[in-house]
């Protein structure tokens, strides 16, 4: 029997509005389409501040969701989308408000998670479902909504557009080949946030090995405080960057860093789009689902610790996506783990 859609579809729409990581996540499956299906009309439903990371992706028409708009938020949605029906809808996302915006969309076919990942009535906006599969990366999850369309995500491929104004911010502020640790030290999940002091000690140690050092983050009021307080605790300063760059800021500055010390969040994901090497901090989060995608040999897991500590049993018996976001969680990472998977990095690069 043939493929559903052997040949390419006319329009398809993508729902995928947040956060940063996961629509990172999305740009692969947008480059196995365009690779595969270069006639087809891509139609993006995306997030505000997403759409500032991936808006000027060539070949997709991108409608932004405006959460915070609450109900208008909505109905600017339905007045871009101006009663189009499309081929198919890709409903990547399976909150609440993200399964009332599908309802929005004019779509014959409709696919969306298997019945395991779904929730908040995912069920009742869809009439097909991805397979059913446990263990996966998010990203490779993500991939998988093509294959019902009869194609394969068999390359992860980003090419994130960086604009030569920001490259240049980046080399303005990061000169030369100095090696890099970048530091963005804030989840949008508070109870994966790392103590202050111990980012600080572990600064303090690649600036004593010589390295640049770099605190980046968001320009909220708590990312700000963050920031202050691992300020507080070291002995060498460093550059801070803290609510002075912009996404693509980020983006071309995640370029020129060695390293990218991080817990499990957009920047993280970022800087392996950008090919950027990452030690991930992982308790509260399984690194094997939700790592860098690319490489998570330089992460520190401690996520069975977490699951024995906090649920009882070893992080095998859980369920596949487990988050264990408990007060304290973090600390399970001593300084210690993170300086020595530094000192492998830097090893491999090849300090003395």
């Amino acid at each position: 029997m043939s493929s559903p859609a052997a040949t390419p579809i006319e329009t398809l729409c993508l729902l995928r509005t947040s956060a940063l990581g996961d629509v990172s996540h999305v740009v692969p499956l947008v480059r196995t389409l365009q690779q595969h299906w270069p006639q087809t009309a891509l139609i993006w439903i995306v997030g505000k501040l997403e759409h500032k990371l991936v808006g000027d992706i060539p070949g997709v028409e991108f409608i932004i969701f405006d959460k915070g708009k609450g109900w208008q938020g909505y109905a600017a949605v339905r007045r871009a989308l101006g009663g189009r029906r499309f081929d198919a809808l890709l409903h990547m996302q399976v909150a609440l408000r993200s399964n009332l915006l599908s309802g929005l969309i004019r779509a014959r076919r409709r696919i969306g998670y298997d019945r395991a990942r779904s929730r908040d009535g995912h069920g009742l906006f869809i009439n097909q479902r991805i397979p059913a599969r446990s263990g996966e990366h998010v990203l490779d999850a993500l991939g998988s909504f093509v294959e019902p369309l009869g194609l394969k995500q068999t390359e992860v491929r980003w090419d994130l557009p960086v604009p030569e104004a920001a490259r240049e911010f980046a080399e303005q502020h990061l000169p030369g080949t100095v090696p890099t640790l970048l530091v963005s030290p804030c989840s949008s999940h508070r109870l994966r946030n790392w103590q202050p002091q111990r980012y600080a000690a572990a600064m303090d140690h690649a600036a004593a090995r010589g390295w640049r050092v770099v605190l980046c983050g968001g320009p909220s009021a708590y990312e700000r405080e963050f920031g202050d307080a691992i300020l507080g605790h070291v002995r060498e300063r460093p550059l801070d960057l803290i609510g002075k760059d912009t996404l693509k800021q980020l983006l071309a500055l995640l370029a020129r860093a060695d390293l990218v010390l991080t817990p499990d969040s957009g920047p993280m994901h970022l800087a392996n789009a950008m090919g950027t090497a990452v030690l991930g901090l992982h308790a509260a989060s399984n690194p094997h689902r939700s790592g860098p995608y690319s490489e998570r040999r330089w992460c520190v897991d401690r996520y069975d610790a977490a699951a024995r500590r906090f649920r009882g049993k070893p992080a095998s018996e859980l369920r596949w996506g487990t988050k264990i976001e408990h007060e304290g969680v973090m600390d399970l990472i001593a300084v210690d783990d993170v300086l020595e998977r530094f000192e492998a990095f830097a090893s491999l690069r090849g300090d003395a």
